[in-house]
């Protein structure tokens, strides 16, 4: 039988505050096992009503190299390691946008610092003759973003920082060196470091370890990418678009309420033009009739719901009123 292997997060992206990625397959009729969260298990790890599908536990800062080589055709990454990996040279094929785990990558430094800027805490180093020192788990970005800015250039032009990754050293640049960080990133500002790059959801955690946001690299959230093993197989092209399909189902149905309601025939025609304006439906308003009554079903964005609510009751005399919530919209 034909399997394609699809790499799913162990760690943060399966944590309920950042997403829950179990949810998701549960939510898109996959019958998911061997991964609750913070309890996933790769021996058991498997999808029981669709055994084309192989599961494989992964980190998100090996899935890059997992799909670049073939080890995995289709995986759930967050953009930040993706774009980690593609800054040397790879690139993946971003499927969709599962929109969960949003995260920014920031610089950041001790709050007593009074520095505003990168360039600020560059040249001040610069003019103290101290190398400056960075520690961080996204070395390529960091590496690419620093050698962007403006002060940098003007001080060492095109000569790539030092970058350390346990014992392997690569760059000329000892003014400004980029060291792998293995552990709590934010904890090596208290160590003597100058400047840390690391992302963050609320800002709790930089301001717990006593820093401050210097300035945002890029934003990152969970997304379904394929390597080239699905760009070069029919097969797994087709498994990965339908697997694509079903999981953005979700993500569609997660920004709509289900709502249903009763409505008399002699506003039925006014209603058909309220609903058309707004759009409160996918392809059709799905209605029943019944004597003078309807039985009207729409689907109503969440953020959209408060107002809906108020105009059907108030303008078009509907009545029972019922709003859930859709699992999976597949349009």
């Amino acid at each position: 039988m034909k399997t394609i292997k699809f790499g799913v997060p162990k760690g943060s992206l399966n944590y309920p505050g950042r997403g829950n990625t179990e949810s998701l397959f549960l939510d898109a009729g996959y019958d998911i096992k061997g991964y609750s969260p913070t309890r996933e298990q790769d021996s058991s790890l498997m999808i029981a009503n669709d055994l084309e599908i192989a599961l494989f536990l992964t980190r998100p800062q090996s899935a890059p190299n997992e799909l670049s080589r073939g080890l995995l055709d289709i995986a759930v990454i967050g953009d930040d390691w993706v774009t980690e990996e593609s800054v040397s040279g790879e690139s993946l094929e971003k499927l969709c946008d599962l929109a969960y785990g949003m995260t920014r990558l920031v610089t950041a430094i001790p709050k007593t610092n009074p520095a505003k800027s990168l360039s600020e805490v560059i040249t001040r180093k610069a003019k103290e003759k101290k190398p400056l020192i960075c520690y961080t788990e996204y070395i390529n970005i960091t590496k690419s973003y620093f050698m962007k800015n403006e002060a940098y250039k003007k001080l060492y032009g095109g000569k790539a920082p030092l970058i350390q990754i346990r014992g392997i050293k690569s760059g000329g640049n000892d003014d400004v060196q980029i060291l792998n960080s293995d552990g709590v990133t934010e904890g090596y500002i208290s160590k003597g470091a100058d400047i840390v790059v690391d992302n963050t959801q609320t800002g709790s955690t930089l301001k717990k370890y006593g820093l401050k946001e210097l300035g945002q690299i890029m934003t990152s959230r969970a997304s379904l990418y394929a390597g080239k093993s699905v760009t070069e197989d029919k097969w797994k092209r087709e498994k990965a678009l339908t697997i694509r399909d079903s999981l953005t189902g979700v993500v569609i149905a997660r920004k709509y309420n289900d709502v249903k309601f009763n409505i008399h025939r002699k506003d039925f025609d006014r209603l058909m033009g309220y609903l058309k304006k707004n759009k409160l439906y996918s392809e059709f308003p799905t209605v029943t009739e019944v004597g003078d009554w309807y039985a009207v079903n729409i689907v109503v964005l969440k953020e959209m719901w408060p107002k809906i609510s108020k105009e059907l009751k108030q303008d078009y005399n509907a009545s029972a009123i019922v709003r859930g919530n859709f699992r999976q919209l597949i349009l």
